[in-house]
């Protein structure tokens, strides 16, 4: 891609990598180039850093700030005061545990923030996987069981209620299908992400904690979360119809962003200096209880801070000369310049090869489809069909899932059962269908049985009658809730996705599938090279020429291209 005159976004463009990102776009002279960070004040740092360096450049620089795994209303607001206000620890708890729906989507900090720029590339270098891990969801359930073992209700259900708050798996997979359909809506062309490992490249025998086990929970817990977006990121690259996604891990320090002399800041406040005399200590005596919240030891120096050389390396913090040299000394986490991620980033959208692409080295090194199961797969089905002749056969069990599939292979056996090929129930009106299977459904128990007894209830022609059984394994579809409100919308809602649905609408449904089928076999069987994998020869027919209903193919069609499901990479 040819980046001049192109609008860029790049999110985390203040951070350490982030800005060397944004400097070397500088160079290409995009349209538009957007510093997005958490704080206002750092990315218009990061903006006056960058006019004042390129004067000249044609580029326009604008900035965007705030949380962008949280709504907009929350988008400034802290973690902690989410975590103490009852209205924005909801919403948060909405936002990552209820379904998905457009409200979710369109108030969310990172949908309006493309709406707002509309970027042709989206370049995401916030560290993702530290932002969710270390919310720290073992200190949380810690509280909760505490709470259970002596708290009271109320106790209980505020630390039960933050502990939801701190799941790290729904947050990320939130933020995916955020961002996946935004950036579909919004015609993002080219995604990169800047990943982590978590453990800088190392091991687990990382020797870098911050105080925990070894290997420290939390840090795996953060090398899970880098992993699981990296597989995420790797299902959105093998969507059609979203951009190239590209992913680049560092497995080493990162660094540096500056090196100076003065106060050192933790959790963004200067280290204050304390002293305690030796006579002041406390005497440790053998049997006696230690209570460091109650131990008064040590007095402040005054307004003095700790002051000393340090080097700046971004995320990971500020680090002393010799923990700089014991960090990235031989055989330890040793580093990488942010320079150079963002050359290898810069260079890679451009349409330059670095070998660095993690999704593209997974798609190298995945194993799919062979040519070896494709022989076997037929198979596989003859010896199933010579079976299906002498015993009884379903046509789901409701076990693979979505209750969609299971669905859709039930009614399209209901045709086959009662009319056999597509040519017969395109002749036939959808009242006319729908009374056969009706009666159909009347009169056969196995097919009831088979149906209801996987959790597939059956919607009767009149719309008004539901056929289903209560049974021994725990509910688990939205039918099955326990208590919702029976309007049409709702009817309508689970017959599309759960229930077996005889009325004629969907017999009409199930006439225009046929007729799709047909017509792209029709034309695409004058074809006879081998683009074409679904003529006239693909349907097996009958000695009448007619194309009988094959339920596990046509639902598969339907898959493909009703729901616009197909796989796009082998």
């Amino acid at each position: 891609m040819d980046l001049r005159g192109k609008r860029v976004l790049v999110l985390g463009g203040a951070g350490e990598v982030g800005f060397a990102v944004c400097h070397e776009l500088m160079k290409e002279t995009p349209a538009l180039l957007v510093i997005a960070s958490l704080k206002r004040e750092e990315a218009e740092e990061a903006a006056h850093r960058l006019r004042k360096e390129f004067p000249q450049s044609p580029t326009e620089i604008e900035i965007d700030w705030g949380n962008v795994f949280v709504r907009e209303a929350l988008k400034d607001k802290s973690r902690s005061e989410i975590l103490r206000t009852p209205q924005y620890l909801e919403w948060l708890i909405e936002d990552i545990l209820y379904e998905f729906n457009e409200d979710i989507l369109r108030n969310s900090t990172l949908y309006r923030m493309l709406e707002r720029w509309r970027p042709h590339v989206l370049i995401d270098s916030i560290n993702t996987a530290t932002a969710l891990a270390y919310q720290d969801i073992y200190k949380s359930a810690h509280e909760l069981k505490r709470a259970l073992d002596a708290g009271g209700p109320e106790q209980i259900r505020d630390t039960a209620v933050r502990l939801l708050a701190t799941l790290y798996t729904p947050q990320l997979v939130r933020h995916i299908q955020i961002l996946n359909e935004a950036v579909r809506r919004l015609g993002v062309q080219v995604y990169a992400k800047v990943g982590t490992t978590g453990t800088g490249g190392m091991g687990l025998n990382i020797p870098y904690t911050h105080g925990e086990e070894r290997p420290s929970r939390v840090l795996l817990s953060k090398s899970a979360m880098g992993g699981a977006h990296t597989m995420l990121l790797f299902l959105m690259a093998r969507t059609p119809g979203g951009p190239v996604v590209k992913e680049f891990k560092p497995a080493a320090l990162i660094a540096w962003k500056r090196i100076e002399a003065g106060p050192v800041y933790k959790a963004g406040r200067p280290i204050r200096l304390y002293d305690c005399p030796p006579e002041e200590g406390r005497k440790l005596q053998l049997g006696e209880t230690f209570q460091y919240s109650q131990e008064k030891r040590g007095k402040p120096l005054g307004d003095r801070v700790l002051e000393s050389v340090f080097v700046d390396t971004g995320e990971n913090g500020v680090f002393s000369l010799e923990e700089f040299k014991a960090i990235t000394s031989l055989r330890q986490m040793e580093y990488i310049t942010p320079e150079e991620i963002a050359e290898a980033i810069v260079f890679e959208i451009k349409g330059g090869n670095t070998a660095k692409d993690v999704i593209n080295a997974l798609d190298g090194a995945v194993m799919g489809p062979t040519y070896r199961a494709g022989l076997l797969r037929n198979l596989a089905i003859q010896r199933m069909v010579h079976l299906s002749k002498e015993h009884p056969s379903s046509p789901a069990f409701e076990i693979l899932g979505p209750p969609r599939l299971s669905k859709l292979l039930f009614e399209a056996h209901l045709l086959r059962e009662a009319f056999g090929t597509m040519e017969r129930v395109l002749r036939e009106n959808e009242e006319m269908l729908a009374e056969t299977l009706d009666r159909l459904i009347r009169d056969r128990q196995d097919l009831r049985a088979q149906a209801i007894s996987v959790g597939i209830p059956i919607l009767m022609s009149d719309g008004a009658t539901l056929l289903f059984a209560r049974r021994d394994d725990p509910p688990g579809k939205d039918w099955e809730r326990d208590t919702w409100r029976i309007t049409p919308e709702e009817i309508n809602r689970l017959a599309e996705k759960e229930w077996i649905d005889l009325r004629p609408a969907n017999m009409g449904r199930w006439k225009s599938r046929f007729q799709a089928i047909l017509e792209e076999a029709h034309r695409l069987s004058c074809d006879t090279g081998s683009r074409c994998d679904r003529g006239l020869d693909f349907w097996s027919t009958t000695p009448e020429g007619e194309h009988w209903i094959d339920p596990g193919e046509v639902v598969g069609y339907i898959f493909t291209v009703e729901d616009q499901g197909a796989r796009m990479k082998r």
